[in-house]
């Protein structure tokens, strides 16, 4: 058996994403858990996608065996990646070589900070991870609901952010305790990437709540979500919630999706009274 690895940058080409996609889609079925969202293949072929893959190969198969994928979702030079092995190539090696040389990428591209994501209960999990020199940060619960029409409230308007930029770090601040710059950051990057929709909800006039959605195909991502301190309790994460998926249902999506911290009850109890389930749980991990 001889095995290659390479490593290539995003965006891949269609080919590559074919290899990878069908890589997951068979590690998916081995383990009962989903791998083609914490390996960016939804993004992976997108030119507004900053990161990379390693790639195992089986030269006498001409097969991706293995993959580790690395990405810099808000471009601070912080990655996340995540790696998957095909089961029968599992127990030779294969995922230690990924992490190396995904190592070794990280370091050309200047990477000032790393999280390795895992999923909850897959092989090259908890064990792996920490003898590959990783600590255990927090977790976070990926939720999902269908996509489908709803009944809007009327007292509160929810439509796309228009540059009211000083009432969202307002919000950001309140919500999150982020800082004005990382506020601003956070703002920049919801407007200006492909698929990405940034809304706010207005009641009596003022701008009380907002919102990020992000198409991955079929599936509509819930992200950013934030309501004015004064105003909680009043239902406008409710509200945004069923904004998100009436518009998810008139785009054509299927599912409505989004990453919550396991410890954040309060997040969790608004979820699922909106009607979302968890599907998975990530686990993320820190460099030693």
């Amino acid at each position: 058996m001889n095995i290659s690895v390479i490593t290539v940058s995003f965006p891949l080409d269609e080919e590559t994403l074919k290899e990878v996609r069908e890589l997951c889609e068979e590690a998916t079925k081995h383990d009962y858990r989903v791998y083609e969202t914490i390996m960016n293949v939804p993004v992976a072929g997108s030119f507004d996608s900053k990161g990379f893959m390693v790639l195992a190969y089986d030269d006498d198969q001409d097969q991706v065996v293995g993959a580790a994928s690395a990405i810099d979702l808000m471009g601070l030079q912080t990655y996340e990646w995540s790696l998957v092995v095909a089961p029968m190539y599992r127990r030779i090696g294969i995922g230690s070589a990924l992490v190396e040389v995904l190592q070794a990428g990280l370091v050309e591209r200047g990477a000032e900070g790393q999280l390795a994501l895992v999923v909850e209960g897959a092989p090259f999990g908890q064990t792996f991870i920490e003898r590959s020199g990783y600590t255990y940060s927090f977790s976070e619960a990926t939720l999902e609901t269908k996509a489908e029409p709803v009944e809007l409230r009327d007292d509160i308007q929810i439509e796309r952010y228009a540059g009211e930029k000083e009432q969202l770090i307002a919000i950001y601040s309140g919500a999150f305790g982020d800082l004005p710059e990382e506020s601003e950051e956070l703002i920049v990057f919801n407007t200006s990437h492909e698929g990405r929709k940034l809304w706010v909800a207005r009641k009596d006039g003022e701008i009380v709540g907002t919102v990020t959605t992000a198409e991955e195909g079929d599936v509509h991502w819930v992200t950013a979500l934030a309501v004015h301190p004064t105003h909680e309790g009043q239902g406008i994460g409710t509200a945004l919630l069923s904004y998100s998926k009436d518009f998810a249902s008139r785009s054509g999506a299927k599912y409505v999706m989004l990453d919550v911290e396991i410890e954040n009850s309060k997040a969790l109890s608004v979820y699922e009274k909106a009607g979302f389930m968890k599907a998975q749980q990530i686990d993320y991990y820190v460099k030693k």
